[in-house]
């Protein structure tokens, strides 16, 4: 991907009705992106199935939901559940009797983890053991959600898989360091990614993220083929990062997170897209806006590219709304602060040397550095101590208008979808928040 490919345009073709199936294929949880896709999906009429990744017991075994669990579930997603566990990855997988990747990793301190080496051979076989238990319960899922796709209907498949980092200990503590240290306290992220632990994590990061999505796609071929021959349609899409445009000055720039760990597996993830488009399947990976999210807030920093969706709002005809979004938001910030002054504060740190370096779209995902850290970290607690309460937040607000805007995009771009890797970036989900409000 040598630019990225925007989408401009509010998509307005639709044609998914009811009867149709909505397939969530990663378990819900809690308020993300995926709400967006199921509240269209709700809306239009369609049948919502989901999956579950299954809960680990004692022993760290994998077991499907217990009926109380389930219940919950299936409440939370407002809809079925195949209860078959399809947890992604292979951290916690191994040959019988053999040790996992984790397992592996228990020894490791934050004064050894640097030198301290994997059997790569072995982590080998343990991801071949985790592939192959995925892929098998993906068989069993797709059997039994086959008889549950009417003929002639159109499915939309909703890839939400993402992460794979190892419950470990000693990566919490470098983490930190990575991802919220400065001073004596950063800690170089290509440290990390030149170590045996961060190259397992990068593998795992692949498994989860992106190769879950061929998974999904090569074991719904039946389905695919048997509705299409019926006259009915299949899509597929997934969540990707890989940047955003955002309003720098009076023009809508790319500019990243750096460093966003997970970005060699989004890449990827595009890269099943592109290869399932050249064969005549319709997969769009949806490349979205940074928000705050439980996973997402270990990423100090990672929300400041929001803050300018407010301006976004005003040049794209937001008129009274956009004005009262910037006054609620207002309210939320100390006496003697105000969001003009904040999204002043925003723009010198977008306009700053050290911002522009990392605006490198050919070179993403980039590594971290001091000045860098500073700089972004920095910036990000000023701007959190603006506020009255450090529970409530501008970004919170904000992260709830991008979810919002996202989902009627990517519903209905699916229907006709322009290309196998699209970028939502700050100008359409304003676009489309100002349609919805006008």
């Amino acid at each position: 991907m040598k630019q990225p490919v925007p989408l401009r345009k509010i998509p307005q073709t639709n044609i998914f009705r009811k009867g149709d199936v909505f397939v969530l294929f990663g378990e819900l949880f809690g308020r993300g992106y995926a709400n967006g896709l199921i509240n269209e999906a709700r809306k239009a009429g369609m049948t919502i199935i989901g999956i579950t990744v299954g809960r680990r017991d004692e022993n760290n075994a994998l077991r499907p939901l217990t009926a109380e669990e389930l219940a919950v579930a299936e409440a939370n997603l407002g809809g079925h559940i195949i209860n078959v566990p399809l947890m992604a990855g292979f951290d916690l997988d191994a040959p019988e009797g053999a040790a996992t990747p984790t397992d592996m990793l228990a020894d490791m301190t934050l004064k050894s983890w640097q030198d301290d080496k994997l059997d790569w051979t072995h982590v080998e076989k343990c991801r071949e053991v985790g592939v192959k238990r995925f892929k098998d319960s993906l068989a069993r899922v797709m059997a039994e959600l086959d008889g549950m796709i009417p003929d002639g209907s159109n499915a939309f498949f909703a890839h939400t898989m993402a992460g794979g980092i190892p419950k470990v200990k000693v990566f919490l503590a470098i983490a930190n360091r990575i991802y919220k240290g400065r001073g004596e306290r950063f800690l170089s992220s290509r440290a990390l990614l030149d170590s045996d632990l961060g190259k397992l994590i990068l593998k795992n990061f692949d498994e989860v993220t992106a190769n879950t999505f061929q998974y999904l796609i090569e074991g719904s071929a039946a389905i695919r083929a048997r509705l299409e021959k019926s006259a009915g349609q299949v899509r597929y899409t997934a969540y990707g990062y890989h940047g955003t445009e955002i309003l720098i000055g009076d023009q809508y720039l790319w500019q990243t997170y750096s460093n966003y760990t997970q970005g060699q597996a989004k890449m990827r993830l595009e890269r099943v897209a592109e290869s399932a488009w050249a064969q005549g399947i319709k997969a769009t990976v949806y490349n979205c806006p940074e928000i705050r999210t439980n996973s997402s807030d270990i990423f100090v920093g990672v929300e400041l590219s929001l803050f300018p969706l407010l301006k976004a709002l005003k040049k794209e005809g937001g008129g009274a709304w956009a004005e009262s979004q910037w006054r609620v938001c207002d309210e939320l910030l100390q006496e003697g602060n105000t969001i003009a002054k904040l999204l002043q504060q925003i723009e010198d740190y977008n306009l700053s040397g050290v911002s522009k370096h990392y605006r490198d779209f050919a070179a993403w995902p980039m590594d971290n550095s001091l000045e860098l850290a500073d700089l972004m970290i920095g910036t990000s607690d000023e701007i959190t101590q603006m506020h009255k309460d450090r529970k409530a937040l501008v970004t919170d607000i904000l992260s709830a208008l991008v979810l919002e805007g996202t989902g009627p995009l990517m519903f209905h771009e699916t229907s006709n979808p322009a290309a196998p890797v699209l970028w939502l970036n700050h100008d359409i989900i304003a676009k489309q928040l100002n349609a919805m409000h006008a």
